[in-house]
């Protein structure tokens, strides 16, 4: 069903010259929010005690995105979200019940959707093939069980009559064989009509209903065809439904939530089968944990570009500069005859910092942007591996910075693959073992000071420490015996590293791991792994709340001010004689209780020149970096604040060593220390 993108000038036409394009922007939006929360809300239904509530507003969604689909003319769109929503209007209705394929179906759908949307934003040149898709709702619709055939085909009892004259029947055998294409069908009742006039038949198709009605009717009429799945156990027809399509009535086009009215004229008309009585659903409850799909978001929250965002923030910055300049200067009046100067300089200082509070709040996303991804990647994931798996969130309302949340994806997901596919045991195996069938995954998430700590956590089979030593020494890494479990553990984030015997399409290629570690050091986070043998593995991840605008300590190196991460800070100390040491003639270390660190000089470092006869550094910095200890040797300690980074690169060059820069309250640049890069080089 090819559709060219971006119809954009041919809605505008139909439109009397009206450009609907400048709605786009709104419509990809929410509906990509839609369909996150059916999939979620799919994802977590109970097939056994649905709700009406529940299937109203997953049926709300495709009625949205029906709408707005049709307004813009995305014809294949509004036909997909169009037998979505005969289907769940059926099952709301109580029509029908919910089925697992039937789910399984809707999440296909939902994928498709997406795949679709995106081509007319742009994002993407793929362009699905629904025919078949489209088929298999059709035929939910209809009360049918889909088989498990790759191709779709379905197993279909027809049962024609009664007939005055029962030769007329054999004329559907001549169809099947003029129309390969078809199918095959079977002769029932060995060849002959029953008492009372009936033939029954054997059919295998890929067509949906209506389509065979169609060709039936040429040979008998329609109203005596009937159609209903085979069951093949039982040796006959499941529960019998005319085939004769009625014209369900439309339901009643509410506003799409886009702002615009469908008229129902312009969209397909609905066929399906006549309903059958079905058992009722569950009273509708409603859930005080899970908000309605499809639902106005108007009234509540106002959409704004990023780029305006940004904007904001970096003003802001800006006047925290300017702020941290006059509280400076402030400084030299005399308190008396400047009282209500230095009074207003209090309160402009007071006010920008709940000013850069809020502005930095409107960046923050809740963690759940990311969690919810999750409960439909562990549900197919168990599928493919043959494993039962639960996911538990906990702090899913902890916020952290959108940049830094689209930037933790990616590694999110492969540490809860790698729980999913390491960790988790078969069912067998952990019955076996005394524990439950289904694995546990905890996703976890809260804050900690000016840093938000996220943890992937497993009840499943631990890591295991000799088979870690014996993959290591195939791979020549220098291991030894006595090596501590967080030593051994450690040898997971090497590159390339990986204990699995078989390569899949889950894991196995020794890729991820390491780039794990390195993408969040990159956001200036650290990672750590704890295991235990036979109870599970926990990964935790520490990274900043923001990028924009950290929490810093300035150090002064000479005549130089540089400013370290302040969640990289451990301690600082004064240097004591004697307590650094000399290795192999340049390198040098310092004991601090008991365990020896190696010592970078900043000014040696950056090369910060020194005045003739200038005292060498006496106090250190101790800093940490992805699990690693160096103390950094510097003057003098001048303050822990706030600091607006930016970003050295646009504005300078790369220099190493350097994360970014900022302004001082005096008008000068302070670069900022990229504290893992120096551990990283005092290590090597």
């Amino acid at each position: 069903m090819a559709e060219t993108p971006n119809p954009g000038a041919q809605s505008g036409s139909e439109s009397g010259g009206f450009d609907l394009t400048q709605f786009y922007g709104v419509f990809f939006e929410e509906a990509g929010e839609n369909l996150a929360n059916m999939e979620s809300m799919l994802v977590d239904i109970d097939i056994d005690a649905v709700t009406g509530e529940e299937l109203n507003a997953i049926f709300r969604v495709a009625h949205s995105i029906k709408g707005g689909a049709a307004t813009f003319g995305f014809s294949d769109v509004t036909e997909l979200t169009h037998e979505l929503e005969t289907l769940l209007d059926r099952l709301r209705k109580n029509e029908l019940n919910l089925r697992r394929d039937m789910v399984d179906v809707l999440l296909e759908a939902g994928d498709v959707l997406k795949l679709q949307l995106a081509r007319y934003q742009g994002s993407s040149d793929t362009s699905p093939d629904t025919t078949q898709l489209v088929a298999r709702i059709k035929r939910l619709a209809t009360g049918q069980v889909l088989t498990t055939a790759d191709d779709g085909r379905r197993r279909l009892s027809v049962r024609v009559g009664p007939l005055e004259n029962p030769a007329a029947a054999d004329n559907l055998s001549e169809l099947f064989r003029d129309i390969p294409s078809l199918g095959t069908l079977e002769v029932g009742d060995g060849g002959k009509a029953s008492a009372d006039g009936y033939r029954t038949f054997k059919v295998t198709t890929t067509s949906p209903d209506d389509e065979l009605i169609e060709l039936f009717s040429f040979h008998v009429s329609r109203e005596q065809i009937t159609i209903t799945p085979f069951d093949a156990a039982a040796g006959g027809a499941a529960r019998a439904k005319p085939a004769a399509p009625v014209a369900s009535a439309a339901a009643p086009m509410e506003g799409d939530g886009f702002g615009f009215f469908v008229d129902p004229k312009t969209l397909p008309a609905a066929q399906t089968s006549a309903p059958a009585p079905a058992p009722r659903v569950a009273e509708s409850k409603p859930r005080a944990d899970k908000p309605a799909a499809g639902g106005s978001l108007e009234s509540t929250t106002l959409r704004v570009s990023v780029e305006k965002v940004d904007q904001l923030i970096n003003l802001v910055g800006e006047l925290v500069i300017t702020q941290a300049m006059l509280t400076q200067q402030a400084k030299n009046l005399d308190p008396v005859q400047y009282q209500t100067v230095l009074a207003g300089v209090v309160d402009l200082e007071r006010n920008t910092r709940h000013l850069q509070e809020s502005v930095m709040s409107i960046r923050m996303i809740p963690m759940a942007f990311v969690f919810n991804r999750f409960p439909r990647m562990l549900r197919d994931l168990a599928g493919k591996l043959g494993k039962e798996i639960e996911l538990k969130t906990v702090g899913e309302a902890t916020e952290l910075d959108k940049g830094l949340i689209e930037k933790i994806i990616d590694p999110l997901t492969h540490l809860v693959r790698n729980s999913a596919d390491h960790g988790i045991e078969a069912p067998a195996v952990r019955m076996a073992a005394g524990k439950s069938a289904s694995g546990t995954i905890t996703l976890s998430a809260a804050h900690q000071g000016g840093s938000i700590l996220i943890e992937v956590r497993d009840d499943g089979a631990g890591l295991r420490r000799e088979r870690i030593l014996a993959k290591a020494k195939e791979r020549g890494l220098p291991v030894r015996d006595d090596m501590s479990d967080a030593e051994v553990w450690a040898l997971i984030w090497e590159p390339g590293f990986s204990t699995a015997d078989l390569v899949s399409d889950v894991s196995g290629r020794g890729v991820g791991m390491d780039v794990v570690r390195r993408n969040i050091s990159a956001l200036g986070g650290t990672v750590e792994l704890d295991s235990a043998e036979g109870y599970g593995t926990r990964v935790s991840v520490r990274l900043p709340l923001t990028l924009a605008i950290m929490d810093g300590m300035s150090i002064g190196v000479g005549a130089e001010t540089y400013i370290l991460p302040l969640g990289s800070v451990v301690e600082s100390f004064q240097v004591e004689s004697g307590t650094v040491q000399t290795i192999g003639g340049t390198g040098r270390v310092v004991r601090v209780r008991g365990e020896y660190m190696p010592v970078v000089a900043l000014d040696e470092a950056f090369s910060v020149p020194r005045e003739a006869g200038a005292t060498g550094s006496e106090i250190m910095v101790l800093v940490e970096a992805e699990g690693a200890r160096t103390a950094l040797l510097v003057d003098e300690l001048l303050g822990q604040h706030q600091v607006v980074v930016k970003n050295l690169e646009a504005n300078y060059r790369r220099v190493p060593g350097v994360s970014g820069a900022t302004i001082l309250g005096d008008g000068r640049v302070a670069l900022i220390i990229d504290v893992g890069s120096l551990v990283k080089r005092a290590r090597h």
